[in-house]
């Protein structure tokens, strides 16, 4: 169980609350708000130390040269970063002329909420000066999802027990390039350490200004990208309420505009100051015209009313939550975390409205703002079920990366299309291809989001009109990267019988510990997936939809053959195999590497990534991210109980929970084989990743896939729920400690509630037409008018403790040698493996 400092951030269903002032980069991040279009990190107003002053609009890049060591053909060759845009969060204060400063001021009160329910982070602080004026002061912040280029800041100041001169300076800065002494300096001045998931720093200028003007109590600062092209413009207007006596002066420079208040306070007599901001972005509309939509932006949000953004933003939350929320009972300490994991999932995707959703989300530079596969696998399944049109906007972001795709495609040498291991704007930005390009598997996931997205919600129209496109171009890059291999058994009759294989080599699973092998295990699964659905929904539209095959045909020169040799494919797809261990081996030769002893391994030596060379970390079996665990989740129905348990028992020990999008799939998998109890550890871990740090990075934004994993592991894991080939079951496993469980659904124009006890799993409709589901192969129907409650006697099989590399002792390979385990270590003398005992 992991333990949290409860007096600093106290349990609240519905609240994230830290009573302690902090400028630490992962406080930061759990306080970032954002609508998948902006994103404000939860820097203090007063703009001063920090980790990192982020405002980030998605798809906002720079591009750059990548400079390679050593080139060679079909190298990426441009990166691309996200861009911190104009920071519009600063609201200075200044009492008596003296600046406020939290670090050092005597704080009698303090208090940070991040609401949930109306999406506003709010700061209550009360601070005494030297001379003992006593100053309240309360500061709200949203990100509008009703609205998704606009933001709004509001501040208001009470000097309780003296009259005194008060400034507020609001101001928006140009960070990404500096503004002087305006821009505050980021916390710690030693060098970082190397870690690749931190976002490039580019030493070029990258905002290149062009219009800024002053009118009134608006200010307007616009930019164009220096290398890529883009543009961004930002206005902001303010509105100040006081009865008290006060002027305005205004700055306007390049990198920074100023509209200062300076109030003559009375006691008592409170401050209310509105700062509405709008940001505008393009690929390449002129910053005047982005400028032009913020102040249309500005002019409808003050005609609305502040109150009524705010409450709009209520509105829009309680329909989030309606649709998305899981609860479990009697946990609020879990139910915290688990809603704040959900709303960061809106924060990421809901307004992205066509862009792809970042492995940061809005919240943080991490990864350099780029789109990974974790949008397909861990992000979109909660999207699907919950929010089908933010799923439908990001399959559409892939739809439109196609043609990038497919000239990466020709550049590897294969037909149809590849997509991009990392990117924003749709061309391959990694420069490390083992672990990028290699991890031809991406092909396979957005496919496998593309079937999920139509099979949940009979979206059939999008298939037909962009969707096949995906799984046609996907399923043609399989065809041609992998190959024939023909081979001799024989048969009963004692004549010899040929047996052709398809086989896919020099690949990189999603484990990035094992890289370029052959005939991964994941690769090869998911690939068989991707040409049987691209064979049959072809099929299918040209059956019933002769004019949309049609179409079809002509966007993709589809030819004839084609989706047979699909089918041939897929059904002589080689699926590695061990008899001797009776396990499935990661790839080709996996298992004649030698056993990394985890257990045995320092602390400080983790993450391996950042302390071993990639090629001591490749010689061995050790696992980055559960490669074939995930293989057995998403593709299930091919795997026996028998194989699930067999598979899990020998990878679980290897994983070393260096990658946080790992254990959400092992809790998954726990839970269905049977170690329920470390199901539950497994997704603790998950659940904590951000609110605790528990990878030491949270301070780079929100791991998005991660809080999307806890999701499944709580419906698919716990819940039990499937949809293997369009057919909707459960098979519970509610954790001995959970009175329940329940969770809303969306399945094929229905919307469903799940509930779940030791004794009962209950599944209402609540719209839409009835539902037919199984528990356990007994087939059930809900509808509108009647609720199926099915009993259950258990909650599946239960295992106590976890598997270790203990159980192989004695183990032997194919090839007669025996299994052993050790640690890379320094030495002048030759090492000695250790045989496992």
């Amino acid at each position: 169980m992991i333990d949290p400092d409860r007096d600093r951030f106290p349990v609240d269903p519905w609240r994230l609350i830290d009573t302690r002032y902090s400028e630490e980069g992962v406080s930061e991040t759990l306080f970032s708000v954002g609508n998948g279009y902006l994103g404000l990190r939860g820097n203090h107003i007063e703009g001063r130390g920090s980790h990192e002053h982020g405002t980030f609009i998605n798809g906002l890049h720079e591009t750059w040269p990548i400079r390679h060591a050593e080139k060679a053909y079909g190298f990426a060759e441009v990166g691309q970063t996200i861009v911190n845009a104009p920071d519009a969060k600063v609201m200075r204060i200044y009492v008596d002329d003296e600046p406020i400063s939290l670090d050092d001021a005597d704080v009698r009160e303090y208090r940070r909420t991040l609401d949930m329910r109306t999406g506003i982070l709010e700061r209550h602080v009360v601070w005494e000066t030297p001379s003992g004026k006593r100053i309240r002061m309360r500061d709200e912040r949203i990100v509008s999802f009703e609205e998704r280029h606009l933001a709004v800041l509001r501040l208001e100041v009470v000097v309780e027990n003296a009259d005194a001169p008060v400034t507020i300076s609001c101001q928006i800065l140009n960070r990404q390039d500096g503004a002087g002494v305006y821009a505050g300096t980021p916390l710690g001045t030693t060098p970082e350490g190397f870690d690749p998931r931190k976002a490039e720093k580019i030493a070029d200028r990258v905002l290149e200004p062009a219009e800024h003007w002053q009118d009134g109590l608006r200010s307007a600062l616009s930019y164009r990208v220096a290398n890529s092209g883009m543009t961004v413009a930002v206005v902001a207007d303010h509105v100040i309420d006081t009865e008290n006596e006060y002027n305005v002066r205004e700055l306007i420079e390049p990198d920074i505009a100023k509209n200062v208040f300076r109030v003559q306070a009375k006691a008592g007599v409170p401050i209310t100051l509105t700062k509405l901001v709008s940001y505008h972005s393009s690929r390449g509309v002129p910053p005047r015209e982005l400028v032009d939509r913020c102040r249309r932006s500005l002019d409808r949000a003050a005609a609305e009313g502040v109150e009524s953004v705010f409450q709009r933003q209520r509105e829009w939350l309680d329909a989030f939550w309606e649709r998305s929320d899981v609860q479990i009972g009697g946990r609020d300490d879990l139910q915290q975390a688990i809603r704040w994991c959900l709303f960061q999932l809106a924060q990421a995707s809901a307004r992205a409205d066509g862009a792809g959703v970042p492995a940061k989300g809005v919240s943080g530079s991490g990864y350099s703002g780029h789109y990974f596969w974790d949008t397909e696998v861990y992000a979109l399944p909660f999207l699907t079920y919950t929010s089908p049109r933010w799923a439908y906007n990001a399959l559409r972001a892939r739809a439109r990366m196609l043609p990038a795709s497919r000239r990466r495609a020709a550049q590897l040498n294969e037909a149809g299309a590849l997509f991009p291991w990392r990117t924003i704007n749709g061309e391959e930005a990694s420069a490390y291809y083992a672990a990028g390009t290699a991890q031809y598997h991406i092909n396979a996931d957005v496919s496998f989001a593309l079937g999920k997205y139509v099979r949940a919600t009979g979206d059939e129209e999008f298939l037909r009109r962009e969707g096949a496109d995906i799984a046609i171009e996907t399923a043609r890059l399989w065809a041609t990267l992998g190959f024939w291999r023909a081979s001799r058994v024989v048969g009963d009759t004692g004549a010899e019988d040929g047996i052709e294989t398809f086989h896919i080599h020099g690949v990189t699973g999603p484990d990035e510990y094992t890289t370029v092998v052959n005939d991964n295990l994941y690769t090869n699964v998911m690939a068989r997936y991707n040409l049987r659905y691209a064979a049959r929904i072809v099929r299918e539209i040209r059956d019933e939809f002769p004019d949309d095959y049609v179409k079809i045909v002509d966007r993709t020169g589809l030819g004839p053959g084609e989706v047979e040799a699909w089918e041939r494919a897929a059904e002589a797809m080689y699926i590695p195999y061990s008899e001797a261990l009776g396990i499935h081996p990661q790839d080709s030769l996996f298992l004649e590497r030698e056993i990394w002893d985890l257990a045995n391994t320092p602390s400080e030596q983790r993450p391996l990534l950042l302390h071993f060379h990639p090629l001591v970390i490749y010689r061995f079996q050790v696992l980055k991210q559960a490669d074939v665990v995930l293989a057995l989740f998403l593709q299930g129905n091919h795997f026996t109980p028998e194989e699930k348990k067999a598979d899990f028992d020998y990878y679980d020990p290897l994983t070393t929970g260096d990658s946080t999008l790992s254990a959400v799939v092992q809790s998954i998998l726990a839970a269905e084989v049977g170690y329920q109890d470390l199901a539950q550890t497994y997704f603790e871990q998950s659940l904590f990743v951000d609110l605790h740090d528990l990878h030491h990075n949270a301070a780079d934004g929100v791991h998005v896939a991660s809080a999307g994993g806890v999701w499944t592991a709580l419906v698919c894991g716990f819940g039990g729920m499937r949809d293997y080939a369009g057919d909707l079951s459960f098979d519970p496993r509610l954790p001995a400690d959970w009175p329940s469980l329940s969770f809303p659904l969306q399945w094929q124009g229905s919307e469903l509630y799940v509930t779940l006890t030791k004794s009962e799993l209950r599944v209402e409709v609540r719209s839409g037409p009835p539902v037919p589901f199984t528990v356990r192969d007994e087939a059930w129907i809900a509808t509108v008018e009647e609720a199926a409650v099915v009993p259950l006697a258990d909650q599946g099989p239960l295992i106590p403790g976890r598997p270790t590399i203990k159980q192989f002792a004695g183990a032997m390979r194919e090839d007669g040698t025996q299994m052993s385990a050790s640690v890379p270590v320094i030495t002048t003398a030759t090492p000695v493996a250790e045989p496992i005992d």
